[in-house]
């Protein structure tokens, strides 16, 4: 036997309930202190107008935005420094995955009716999660970068770290991919009888569901934010200690401290975007395990979910206009 976990894109979408009416979805969560079941309404004109209009901004600037950084840096032979080849892997990352959004916006507008079938399906839910892992662990090698050309200049544009930098690039992918699997097994197209729709739900076995969508988004959160930012946080920690001791003393200190500020503000830029969506992803896992009961506390955190994956998304187009205004050649 299996449970459906219908999760929007980033894995979260309401579950349909037997009691759905034409207008409205209705979501079953977990029981409260009294044992009464909280349910969560969205109107239907929320997800099939909103979610898709601001689906199709995302695409057409993140699209046209990282097909220029691509663009620029690749056929520009003495841009091809470490911290661009991470660039460019970035944008590829954010391309893909926007190439799914219009197959999403379609699948809201039509109130989570699926039409593309169940390897489609995989597919593209695969694709959202092979971004979140990889944009936020090219952005750790940006960062490690940064304070490898700061701390330890001397070869650290060498030809030897750009070959070195080509095989983290492939151990990233990897690492993504892996950490991707989950969304490939689990998703499926799944039919729902009591509304008569085929959904693009994360199916789990029955017996044991919450625990399997908790493990899943305790894992999203560890390999796709904690980790990676602990590792941030340490590299600039020591960029910035160094810094101060080199005050006035750095002759090249304009054009460091220009292309140290471009990786921050990509670093902040994920950050602010994808911490809702982390921290509501940790809170709907407590819920799950009956950790937090509260029957408003669990209506807030399926409310803003939709929000958070938005703003989550909204940082695929945002990056290119961050190159645009703090790069010369762009």
């Amino acid at each position: 036997m299996e449970s459906v976990h219908s999760p929007l894109t980033a894995d979260y979408i309401p579950e349909i309930s037997n009691d759905t009416a034409p207008s409205q979805f209705t979501t079953p969560s977990v029981h409260n202190e009294s044992k009464q079941l909280c349910k969560f309404v969205v109107p239907s004109q929320y997800i099939s107008n909103f979610i898709p209009a601001v689906y199709s901004i995302i695409f057409i600037l993140g699209f046209i935005g990282n097909s220029v950084v691509i663009a620029v840096l690749c056929h520009r032979s003495h841009l091809r420094t470490v911290a661009n080849v991470y660039i460019i892997n970035l944008s590829i990352a954010d391309l893909v995955f926007l190439s799914t959004l219009p197959i999403w916006a379609v699948y809201y507008a039509t109130g989570y009716s699926w039409h593309f079938g169940s390897v489609m399906c995989k597919i593209c839910s695969s694709l959202v999660s092979l971004n979140l892992y990889a944009s936020i662990y090219f952005i750790t090698c940006m960062s490690i970068d940064r304070y490898m050309v700061i701390l330890h200049p001397f070869g650290s544009q060498s030809e030897k770290s750009l070959y070195q930098a080509r095989c983290v690039i492939i151990l990233v992918w990897t690492l993504a991919l892996v950490a991707t699997f989950p969304a490939i097994y689990f998703r499926r197209a799944h039919h729902i009888e009591e509304i008569g729709n085929m959904m693009c739900a994360m199916v789990y076995p029955s017996n044991d569901a919450n625990h399997w969508f908790a493990a899943m988004s305790f894992m999203k959160n560890t390999l796709g934010f904690f980790i990676p930012f602990t590792i941030i946080g340490t590299c600039y920690g020591f960029v910035a200690c160094h810094l101060m001791r080199m005050e006035g003393r750095d002759k090249n200190k304009h054009k460091r401290d220009k292309a140290l500020w471009m990786v921050i503000a990509v670093v902040l830029a994920f950050f602010i975007c994808w911490l809702p969506f982390h921290a509501l992803t940790f809170l709907d896992a407590l819920s799950k395990l009956n950790f937090i009961t509260n029957c408003r506390t669990i209506t807030a955190i399926e409310t803003a979910m939709p929000i958070a994956i938005c703003l989550g998304f909204a940082n695929s187009c945002i990056n290119p206009f961050i190159y645009y205004f703090m790069e010369d050649h762009f």
